[in-house]
């Protein structure tokens, strides 16, 4: 089953999950997970230029070991960097500490206190650790659904226009692989029938 938005529950039992912010300014929040990929980092990467945008991307640590010519391009465009484990581990299958050391192993690459579970999981007692931590824990309040081969490009359009709010987070789970090669659609100003004024009623932020 797909959500777009995350259970109702999350920020009431746990409050340091950050899922949006401020519903009162116009701002948004575009965040890309499970990078860096050679194939599609580059295409995200000229396309938040072109359209003058910044945006945060939770990196797993071992891709970033990769194409560490990647990482540095990314923080070189003023791109704010999270942590999304070394090996993106599943937290609900992973013992705490195995999964805490992986994540204190991608730090030391990484270098941030901006945290994003795989998979949206988090056991309580890791919550409460990474809190003690200084880690911010991120997740969103609009899923576009783009990892899904279940989903048309028109439908992923759908779910990021028809949820997206003042103090929206976003995901882009795959980083645009998408076999229909979806562009970034909704910041094209200029595009027919594609929802134009979307770029102009909000300004695109990174946390």
């Amino acid at each position: 089953m797909f959500f777009v938005r995350p259970p109702f529950f999350i920020k009431i039992f746990f409050p340091y999950i950050i899922c949006n912010f401020s519903r009162s300014d116009k701002k948004i929040y575009l965040t890309f997970d499970d990078g860096v990929n050679e194939k599609t980092t580059p295409f995200i990467l000229e396309n938040l230029k072109k359209f003058e945008v910044k945006a945060s991307f939770f990196l797993i640590a071992k891709n970033v070991l990769k194409y560490p010519f990647l990482f540095e391009e990314i923080k070189k465009q003023g791109h704010q960097i999270g942590n999304h484990t070394f090996d993106h581990l599943d937290a609900w299958k992973t013992s705490n500490d195995i999964f805490i050391e992986n994540i204190e192993k991608a730090n030391k690459i990484l270098k941030t206190k901006l945290f994003r579970p795989p998979y949206g999981r988090l056991k309580p007692s890791q919550i409460k650790f990474l809190s003690k931590k200084n880690y911010k824990i991120f997740y969103w309040d609009v899923l576009s659904g783009d990892y899904s081969n279940k989903l048309t490009k028109f439908k992923i359009l759908e779910n990021v226009i028809n949820n997206t709010k003042n103090g929206s987070i976003i995901v882009r789970k795959k980083f645009f692989i998408c076999n229909f090669k979806i562009k970034i659609i909704f910041l094209q100003k200029n595009e027919k029938n594609e929802k134009k004024i979307f770029h102009n009623k909000f300004s695109f932020n990174s946390f």
